[in-house]
C-alpha cells in the first residue's frame, strides 16, 4: 500500500531530525562530529530506498553510533567487538576514505553476527520512528487542549449558579 504524501513528508523530516539513539549511561555527547552528519545522509539514502519500496532499517552509521556509546559505558562480548568493529570500519571508510589499521579490522561477520547486526538496525529504526511518531501525538494533543481551552475562554458563561 503506498504511502501518502503527508507520510512520506514526515518521514523525509524524520531524517533530518529523528535523534540519534545512543546506549543509555551518558556517553551521548561524545558522538563525533562527522559521524552525526554520515547518520544524517545514510537516513536519506535509506528513505530513498524505502520510496522505492524496500523496507526501511537503521543504518551502518547509527549501528556504529549506538554501539560506540554501549563500549564506552559497559564491556562488550567477543561477537558484538567483532559487529563494532565491522560496522565501524564500513562507517569509518565509506566518510574518511580510509581503513581501520590491519590488527583490528573485521571485514566479515559469521551469520549469527550478521543477523544481530540486522536486528540492532531494525530496533534502532523502529526505536526512533516510535519516538518521533509519540513526539507528534504529543503535540497535537497540546494543541487540541489549548485549543479547547482557549474556546472555553472565548465562549461567555450562559448561565452561572
Amino acid at each position: 500500500m503506498p504511502k501518502n504524501i503527508d507520510s512520506m513528508i514526515g518521514d523525509l523530516v524524520g531524517t533530518l531530525t529523528d535523534p540519534i539513539i545512543v546506549y543509555p549511561g551518558g556517553w551521548g555527547d561524545s558522538i563525533p562530529e562527522w559521524l552525526k552528519n554520515a547518520v544524517v545522509m545514510e537516513r536519506l539514502v535509506e528513505n530513498m530506498k524505502e520510496t522505492k519500496g524496500e523496507q526501511p532499517t537503521g543504518t551502518d552509521a547509527e549501528a556504529c553510533a549506538y554501539l560506540n556509546t554501549a563500549s564506552l559505558t559497559a564491556p562488550m562480548d567477543g561477537a558484538w567487538s567483532q559487529i563494532y568493529l565491522y560496522v565501524a570500519g564500513k562507517t569509518y571508510q565509506r566518510w574518511h576514505k580510509s581503513k581501520l589499521p590491519e590488527d583490528i579490522r573485521v571485514d566479515s561477520l559469521t551469520d549469527q553476527q550478521t543477523a544481530d547486526l540486522k536486528r540492532l538496525k531494525e530496533w534502532l529504526y523502529n526505536r526512533r520512528t516510535t519516538a518521533r511518531q509519540e513526539a507528534e501525538r504529543m503535540e497535537r494533543r497540546q494543541q487540541k487542549e489549548q485549543e479547547v481551552a482557549k474556546k472555553k475562554e472565548e465562549q461567555p458563561a450562559l448561565f452561572e449558579f
